[in-house]
């Protein structure tokens, strides 16, 4: 049985160690890795998809996939501890090391600041930034539809995040901070790896790889 109490106490140990500023080591990055986590066999296996592309091309240079047992049960609140041991396995397998890296999932856009992306940075210990699909919690005022539309996503009176217009007629992505990088500059990056889809490129690829979705298998097949 999980004991939730210790979770909780180790999410905010943690939490507190993540950077929240810019410390970023480049000018311009070389590569940026997208990352993203999935369930098979009724969630028995976990599968981490990450992948690495090349800046300012965002072409795909590098993917690797991992799967291993799941190691805990879904509990809402506490998902990166289900998800990063197969994020670690992918990275281990990476050939090219990336400046930058992008987690399908919240970084501190989290009831205790302590998403996967916060998790996940923390670890590996480089610049990481959180781009979800959905709210985890916070509130926003209306958003207008125009792409680049953009609302501060607070919680508690604090800023944790944007909400952002990626794509007209599409939901707003949710954008925090994930592990040295700041709230603004977390959606400046996000702005310059959209190529007219929803999701920017190194978290779309990371979809793409991790579900063997067409865009995937049409690269292979060049």
């Amino acid at each position: 049985m999980m004991d939730i109490q210790a979770l909780r106490e180790e999410q905010l140990d943690k939490a507190s160690q993540v950077i929240c500023r810019d410390n970023l080591p480049f000018e311009q990055p070389a590569y940026i890795a997208g990352a993203d986590v999935g369930f098979e066999q009724q969630g028995a296996v976990t599968r981490a998809a990450i992948v690495i592309l090349e800046y300012p091309s965002l072409m795909l240079v590098e993917y690797q996939i991992a799967r291993i047992p799941t190691i805990m049960p879904y509990i809402p609140g506490f998902l990166s501890f289900r998800e990063y041991p197969a994020l670690l396995a992918a990275w281990e397998k990476l050939q090219h090391r990336p400046d930058l890296l992008f987690v399908d999932g919240h970084g501190i856009s989290h009831p205790r600041r302590f998403g996967v992306a916060s998790h996940f940075g923390l670890l590996v210990n480089i610049p990481t930034i959180g781009v979800a699909k959905r709210r985890l919690c916070g509130q926003f005022s209306p958003l207008e539809e125009p792409v680049g539309s953009q609302q501060p996503l607070f919680d508690h009176g604090e800023q944790i995040g944007w909400v952002w217009r990626s794509k007209v007629r599409c939901n707003p992505l949710f954008v925090s901070t994930g592990h040295r990088v700041s709230i603004n500059t977390a959606l400046a990056w996000v702005t310059r790896c959209v190529r007219g889809y929803r999701l920017p490129e190194p978290t779309r690829w990371a979809d793409a790889v991790a579900s063997n979705r067409k865009t995937f298998q049409r690269w292979q097949q060049q």
